[in-house]
């Protein structure tokens, strides 16, 4: 979509008449994206779901709120990122446990998850994840799994280019290591 198309595209979404409409085809162009992302943070289908929906209503209701000072999608990420770090927070709360002892519990379940359909090397993989700072994990995943590149994930994150190529060289590094030992 180019930048003339989005901001025609947000004024629909900000019109009261045509902003359900409009939010109809941000859904539809969005959600298997977002999905993705967040499934990546909360590991869990169902748990996914559940903020994905989340997402599309934090922004149905701040849509108005939304200033063009970035792209439309990474407006979306940013509120998909901080919906499911909530959720990964109010979980582990609820269960008496730290965010990483949670984070912990959710790769033990993924081999039993019906939605999973890694091999051994992923499980392996997402356990080396999991041992990373929160920040790293996010910037690996969307790098990793996501493609994105380092100008959107900045966007999304709110952070430099430069950190986050930091970021990414010690994640790596970090799941190279795990990998070995394990």
């Amino acid at each position: 979509m180019s930048a003339s198309e989005e901001e025609q595209f947000v004024q629909q979404l900000q019109h009261i008449d045509t902003k359900d409409s409009a939010f109809r085809n941000l859904i539809a162009q969005n959600k298997t994206m977002l999905y993705y992302h967040i499934r990546s943070i909360v590991i869990q289908h169902e748990d996914a779901d559940d903020v994905l929906q989340e997402t599309f209503i934090k922004a149905y209701e701040n849509i108005a709120s939304f200033k063009g000072q970035s792209k439309l999608s990474s407006w979306l990420y940013r509120i998909a990122t901080n919906q499911a770090l909530d959720f990964l927070k109010q979980k582990s709360r609820l269960q008496r446990v730290t965010l990483d002892e949670y984070n912990q519990q959710l790769i033990e379940q993924i081999e039993t998850d019906p939605f999973f359909n890694g091999d051994e090397a992923t499980v392996l993989l997402h356990k080396a994840i999991a041992t990373l700072p929160e920040k790293q994990q996010l910037v690996f995943k969307m790098r990793y799994f996501q493609e994105l590149d380092y100008n959107s994930i900045a966007a999304i994150l709110d952070t430099s280019v430069g950190a986050l190529k930091a970021s990414y060289h010690h994640a790596t590094k970090k799941i190279e290591l795990f990998l070995r030992e394990h």
